[in-house]
């Protein structure tokens, strides 16, 4: 894989031809592909071969370009699911007062036991 984490069409074609060793099938069709295409008036243009029949039917998930765009697509998704929540503003969260950071410094103080840092400590000699 590339290092923006997409497969090359050379990498596509390695792969295909290593499962088509193993498997001794030419069935290109039967591999998912991923294909960079520009939509103007209409249609969709792949910018790269694909290994499709005339009038054959496929199923598409349209995704930006931009991986910025694609994280904010899914983040949004997760969200609009309930799957994942908007963390709270900086201005929506109350500061916690002198008084309460002190009674659970006592609390978690008084956890019977070696602090973490002590058993990583211990643990990595």
């Amino acid at each position: 894989m590339q290092g923006d984490g997409y497969v090359s069409n050379r990498q596509q074609r390695m792969i295909i031809g290593i499962v088509d060793e193993k498997h001794g099938s030419n069935d290109m069709e039967k591999v998912p592909q991923t294909v960079t295409a520009v939509y103007s008036n209409g249609v969709l243009c792949p910018l790269t071969p694909v290994s499709l029949k005339d009038g054959e039917t496929v199923s598409m998930q349209i995704w930006p370009s931009d991986p910025k765009q694609q994280v904010e697509q899914v983040l949004a998704f997760l969200v609009d699911r309930g799957v994942l929540r908007t963390a709270p503003k900086g201005g929506d969260v109350e500061p916690i007062s002198e008084e309460k950071l002190r009674e659970m410094a006592a609390r978690l103080g008084a956890i019977p036991g070696k602090p973490l840092s002590e058993i990583i400590i211990e643990d990595r000699r």
